[in-house]
């Protein structure tokens, strides 16, 4: 990782102080964002009004200074000063989905809130989305990318071209692209565990009742029953083991990180 690279670039994300790699600027990422973010809102069919859309907005305010103040009452660098907060609700009920781009655009799909069914739930989810962008994953993920690509074509000119034969290879007899596999998605394993501990710091954080993420996760559970992928071929971690892993936090998240006064 970091320390294998020339002119090594390391972060450390808030609170789980983990060193992540870090070569492409945030402000160059939260841009590309921003651009894409705008063409997405004018594509999408939105929700413009209504009590769905404002129980958003509202958690997500919530969230926002919860997580803000965290920072400055600790005396730290608050992750999110350079945030552009926005929250859309998108009207299909077919996607169960929520996502947080960098920079704070986040979008919830009217589909999720059949399965989050309350005001606590739906804190989870955000909490989750908004704690990718806090930690910064998707700056992560692209110098990770950057790395993985400028190192295999390197050293492919030593092995006279091995490596892509071989991807090549076995991504026409399998479908599967090794790299992806065996690289990118123990990577994001990673950071969605990542986002679930520290979206349920900041749910709690906000005022919220992580306890329903259990709940929610299990509702999550029947409903994909018998749809989940091979954990090695996941991007996510598997139900059972975000349930385990959440209920083995929440009794240290509400100890550790209590309601901030909003």
């Amino acid at each position: 990782g970091c320390c294998s690279l020339i002119l090594p670039s390391c972060s450390t994300v808030p609170i789980t102080d983990r060193k992540q790699l870090s070569i492409i600027p945030e402000s160059k990422i939260n841009m590309q964002a921003a651009a894409a973010y705008e063409k997405f809102r004018t594509k999408a069919k939105l929700i413009k009004e209504g009590p769905q859309l404002k129980e958003i907005i509202e958690i997500g305010k919530r969230i926002e200074i919860a997580v803000s103040s965290f920072f400055t009452n600790k005396g730290e660098e608050d992750p999110t000063k350079n945030f552009s907060w926005d929250y859309v609700l998108v009207d299909n009920d077919k996607v169960v989905n929520a996502w947080c781009m960098p920079g704070g655009k986040i979008a919830v799909y009217t589909g999720l809130l059949k399965i989050t069914k309350n005001t606590n739930a739906l804190s989870i989810v955000m909490g989750h989305e908004i704690a990718h962008a806090v930690a910064k994953h998707s700056v992560e993920r692209a110098s990770q990318a950057m790395t993985i690509n400028l190192g295999t074509q390197v050293a492919d000119i030593f092995l006279g071209g091995a490596i892509n034969r071989t991807r090549n290879t076995i991504g026409q007899n399998t479908g599967m692209d090794i790299f992806r596999i065996g690289i990118f998605n123990p990577f994001g394993r990673k950071q969605e565990t990542e986002a679930d501990y520290l979206g349920l710091i900041f749910s709690s954080l906000a005022g919220y009742d992580i306890r329903e993420s259990v709940k929610l996760w299990q509702r999550m559970a029947e409903k994909n029953k018998g749809k989940e992928p091979p954990v090695f071929l996941s991007t996510h971690p598997s139900s059972a083991k975000r349930i385990s892993n959440l209920k083995n936090w929440i009794n240290e998240v509400i100890i550790k990180y209590p309601p901030i006064k909003l």
